[in-house]
């Protein structure tokens, strides 16, 4: 239910007893796709009483010990070492972005892998509405002791459109692609402010200004401009232009890493409706940071396995069978990673009805055996 790359991490740090329970409420977080406490302890498979199973979970989150710092990074870091996975031309792309709900109000910097993304570092701010360029400083500044010697893009939408921002990312050596507002003022040619959206783009068109300057107020021209307005995009048709700050050297990497960051949207949905039902776990601030670690414990978990099975090529004998409609992928690897517990989970109940099954079966065997053969390498990435 976790992935090898950090168990030994993970037990060392907690305690054997901490890392058992870690792995069963990881377990119960991928079959259940709930993260309420209450609906937790109602499955979680130790031999006390419910209340009794409701306290423990809630003394777990107490634990010191589970902070990102502490524990998160650690694990990290151990995926790193396998450099290979989660570089791409030998850079790493990180997504700040921010998500809310009721009084919740998330800043999260996350690594983009294989469509998703993985929550790195993140702060439950205590106000609602945008982030500022301190707090944005603050959860970029923790990410690069755990990405030291990684060449680092950064990628925000337009909340994160500020070119002091821009130039503090240089100051670190980073790259970086920031999407701007439409109102924001550059600089042309003739030496006249106007608005990008009189820059001239149009649905299918693009350009790439060097050495740009920005607003009327804080105008410098040390970074570049790269616009395109795609007429589609993710099946949908577009309302207007990108138009992104970066220093990068030229338009068509600016917008192929720019598109990177929509995958931080995924993981959020992943998260919140569309799995794990983080917006119903109605904790506190300082238990749902806990939680979170544990939710991307198994979100990481369950990518990284998913991965092994579309790589092993047994994805089909777990979900649907792939297919490419205009360039976009039915599952991803969390999706393939997640469905495995529930396929292997129920073969186990029913191994007596399986057997039964493959022996009145007999033309169907061949088949059969195929699958237990698929089973036992699923069974393998555990």
């Amino acid at each position: 239910m976790i992935s090898e790359l950090y168990r030994k991490v993970l037990e060392n740090e907690l305690g054997r007893a901490r890392y058992l329970l870690l792995l069963m409420i990881v377990g119960t977080l991928q079959i259940l796709k709930q993260a309420k406490l209450e609906i937790l302890a109602e499955a979680l498979p130790i031999p006390i009483l419910f209340e009794s199973r409701r306290k423990k979970l809630k003394r777990f989150l107490k634990l010191e010990i589970l902070n990102i710092e502490k524990i998160w990074f650690l694990c990290l870091k151990e995926m790193l070492k396998q450099q290979e996975r989660f570089t791409i031309k030998g850079l790493v792309y990180i997504a700040i972005d921010r998500t809310s709900w009721a009084a919740i109000n998330i800043l999260m910097v996350s690594l983009i892998y294989d469509k998703r993304a993985i929550p790195i570092y993140w702060e439950i701010l205590d106000k609602k509405g945008s982030s500022n360029l301190e707090e944005q400083q603050r959860v970029l500044g923790k990410i690069l002791t755990v990405l030291s010697g990684h060449k680092i893009v950064v990628l925000g939408d337009r909340e994160f459109c500020s070119v002091s921002l821009g130039k503090w990312l240089q100051k670190q050596s980073l790259y970086f692609c920031l999407r701007q507002k439409q109102s924001t003022n550059v600089k042309t040619k003739e030496g006249v402010y106007q608005e990008m959206r009189g820059l001239g783009l149009s649905p299918g068109t693009k350009l790439f200004l060097n050495d740009v300057n920005l607003t009327k107020e804080q105008g410098f021209g040390e970074f570049n401009l790269a616009g395109k307005w795609e007429k589609n995009y993710g099946g949908f048709q577009t309302k207007e232009p990108w138009d992104i700050l970066t220093n990068f050297g030229d338009l068509e990497t600016a917008i192929i890493a720019y598109q990177k960051r929509f995958d931080i949207e995924e993981m959020f949905r992943d998260f919140k409706s569309g799995c794990y039902s983080l917006e119903g776990s109605q904790l506190a601030p300082k238990y749902l940071s806990k939680l979170i670690i544990l939710i991307a414990i198994a979100y990481t978990s369950a990518t990284l396995q998913g991965k092994k099975i579309k790589d092993m090529g047994i994805q089909k004998y777990v979900t649907r069978p792939e297919k490419r409609y205009k360039g976009q992928r039915r599952h991803s690897s969390f999706y393939v990673g997640q469905h495995l517990y529930h396929w292997l989970q129920l073969h186990q109940m029913f191994p007596k009805n399986i057997e039964e099954l493959m022996q009145i079966s007999r033309y169907r065997l061949k088949d059969y055996i195929k699958g237990q053969r698929a089973i036992s390498l699923a069974l393998s990435t555990f």
